[in-house]
């Protein structure tokens, strides 16, 4: 007995000691499962720069108190943060001294290192290179497609073939959704010809489209894909023919009579019936070419999809003086904006086309949301309608409200830096702990705003976990701090992203971020005949399917990072990219609208100016700075803050470079 006495009590000691140990000083054993990985976000104690460590916050958001992240917690109001006398939002530029770096429990490097790999000047001659790089991957894929896989819809570039609809499969939505057979790829890709400058071979796909592309086809495709890939680059195409500047060389096409926007109209019109024989406006997510809404047809349908159409059917309008097809676009808009919670201001992500009620209940900014926030911004900036600003306002304002979780500040402060998340639209509560690889477009967003400093410290997390993998994953839990569905479809978001922020910035870390990506795009995805999806981020395993936006959106974007003499960077025009990256000229003719009274007689703008909730933290400009990327940059504001502090940490929380 006096044995099993002594054991308890050595044990008993034992655990006091760490106890003690950990309570004053933050050491021991971990006690709990969030530790368990070697990339932490926001698990292990958070530590300054330059000061002591502080724990991170418990599950009372309390200070010094062991638990989970912060992120975990429901968001503070502002008003309580400041009574409670947490920071404020550090001033444009500044940079406190715990953030991402120490949060992902990076290693620590000396500041010369950092300076030498991040924070120096990008040599010419390495941007050359890069540039080049992104355009031989877009040739390469391109190229192949031409070879393999024209005239149908993608390429298989393991296997050097092409791919179109399921025929024998119509529930295979993953493909059936998209491809439409009608050489996908190939409109996809018109405008990323243009802006590479290469004027013969896009006057070639551009007489090949208007020579072999036809809609009049049984082919079921959902509504949003078809518009934004389709729509959106037969649009953008015809506004580069026809602009009188012709800023990207020579892209004119002989004897040409409009087809491109013939066609545009041709295919708007098989896509109406889905807005018809719906009791609320919110359109049907598919429709059938050539026999209109397919009787069997879903009647849910997720926001994003529905309520991401204002761009292209409002370009369309516009060029062609028929208001039709931006007026069902902004129908459904408003359909869906009513529909918001009382009590939030927050959107659903699934909705009852008939009845109205949210059959998903998650809101968030990734799958299902994501470019219906965008395009409320994106339709402002094109057409200056005040009621899709205001409704860009308040929407923008929930969010921070209520999916916005960690401190206020993103670099100093107490707690977690700020995250995103997934929350219930009714009661701001969260429902899961993941985001997804969508969502990773929302700083972007955030720079046309002008929220740069938040857009910065956003990017981050998204980087850090590309850094890990090489790769995004398509679902990545936060909390387990694992990936939740480990597939990476070749997507832009990221991308997207760290362009618009260099442009906000010209700090060249963005450039090694830009590196990062490409050389991970040839390493791992790069097959025979193209650049494969990967079906496995960690094991780097590849699907045989290479996505229509790999070529309009990712090496475009590419490109344009490593390119700036470009003519987007340099004609003096603005311009606006649409979510699926086709480019579109912002000038007064697309802000011509002969029948905007006609709308607000139908209630619209009058109604919408009653409802929203009109934010007071955050007034938007983005009129006086509406092209993605002719912004010019303080250098005295982000320059120097960056190099000093911020993107030291970036090298240290991926703790991998």
């Amino acid at each position: 007995m006096q044995w099993r006495a002594l054991v308890l009590g050595l044990v008993l000691l034992r655990l006091g000691l760490h106890g003690v140990l950990w309570l004053v000083f933050g050491l021991g054993p971990s006690m709990g499962f969030y530790q368990r990985f070697p990339l932490s976000f926001g698990f292990h104690r958070l530590r300054g720069s330059d000061g002591p460590a502080s724990l991170a916050s418990g599950p009372a958001g309390r200070p010094g108190t062991p638990g989970g992240p912060s992120w975990l917690q429901p968001p503070v109001p502002a008003a309580a943060q400041r009574l409670r006398g947490a920071p404020r939002r550090p001033g444009p530029g500044v940079c406190g001294p715990a953030h991402w770096g120490y949060v992902l429990g990076g290693r620590d490097r000396g500041r010369d290192e950092y300076e030498k790999r991040y924070s120096g000047a990008f040599p010419p001659q390495l941007r050359a290179q890069m540039r080049d790089l992104a355009r031989g991957m877009f040739v390469f894929g391109y190229d192949n497609y031409m070879a393999h896989a024209f005239p149908q819809d993608e390429l298989n570039p393991i296997h050097c073939r092409g791919r179109g609809p399921d025929r024998g499969d119509p529930s295979n939505l993953n493909i059936n959704d998209v491809l439409g057979n009608y050489s996908l790829t190939l409109v996809d890709a018109l405008d990323t010809l243009a802006i590479m400058g290469n004027s013969s071979e896009f006057q070639k796909a551009v007489k090949l489209v208007i020579n072999t592309v036809s809609f009049d086809k049984d082919s079921t495709v959902q509504v949003f894909e078809a518009t934004i890939r389709v729509l959106g680059s037969l649009l953008s195409a015809h506004r580069i023919i026809t602009d009188s500047k012709q800023p990207f060389g020579d892209m004119t096409i002989k004897d040409y009579d409009n087809e491109l926007l013939h066609m545009a109209h041709d295919l708007a019109v098989r896509l109406l019936p889905a807005f018809e024989n719906t009791k609320t406006g919110i359109p049907y997510p598919r429709v059938n070419l050539k026999t209109g809404v397919p009787p069997d047809s879903n009647n849910e349908t997720c926001t994003a999809g529905a309520g991401s159409l204002l761009v292209e059917f409002g370009i369309l309008s516009r060029l062609l003086g028929d208001s039709t097809f931006e007026w069902v676009a902004r129908r459904a808009v408003k359909a869906l904006w009513n529909l918001r919670s009382n009590d939030t201001g927050l959107l659903g992500n699934v909705v009852n086309i008939q009845t109205g009620h949210w059959v998903g209940k998650q809101s968030g900014l990734g799958a299902g949301l994501d470019s219906f926030y965008e395009y409320l911004l994106k339709s402002y900036i094109l057409f200056g309608e005040k009621e899709d600003l205001e409704m860009f306002n308040a929407a923008y304002q929930s969010i921070q409200n209520y999916l916005r979780r960690g401190r206020e500040a993103c670099n100093e402060g107490e707690g977690d830096p700020p995250l995103y998340v997934n929350v219930n639209m009714f009661s701001g509560q969260l429902m899961n702990t993941w985001i997804d690889s969508l969502q990773a477009f929302f700083p972007g967003l955030q720079v046309l705003i002008g929220d740069v400093e938040d857009a910065i410290c956003l990017h981050a997390f998204y980087y850090a976990i590309w850094k890990r993998y090489g790769a995004l994953p398509e679902r990545y839990n936060w909390q387990l701090q694992a990936p939740d569905v480990l597939f990476y479809p070749l997507r832009p978001e990221l991308v997207e992203s760290t362009y618009l922020l260099y442009q906000a910035t010209k700090n060249p870390f963005y450039l090694h971020v830009g590196m990062d990506i490409l050389q991970s795009l040839e390493k791992y995805t790069k097959a025979k005949c193209g650049y494969a999806t990967l079906h496995h981020v960690i094991d780097k395993s590849k699907e045989d399917r290479m996505e229509s936006f790999f070529l309009s959106e990712t090496c475009k974007y590419l490109y344009l990072l490593f390119d700036e003499e470009n003519p987007v960077h340099k004609s003096g025009t603005r311009y606006m990219f649409t979510t699926e990256g086709h480019i579109v000229s912002v000038d007064e003719h697309l802000r011509e609208s002969p029948w905007k009274e006609f709308f607000s007689e139908e209630g619209g703008q009058d109604q919408v100016e009653k409802s929203v909730h009109r934010p007071k933290s955050h007034e938007l400009k983005v009129i006086n700075s509406s092209s993605n990327c002719n912004r010019v940059p303080d250098e005295r504001r982000y320059s120097l803050p960056l190099k000093s502090i911020y993107m030291r940490q970036i090298d240290q929380m991926v703790g991998l470079i």
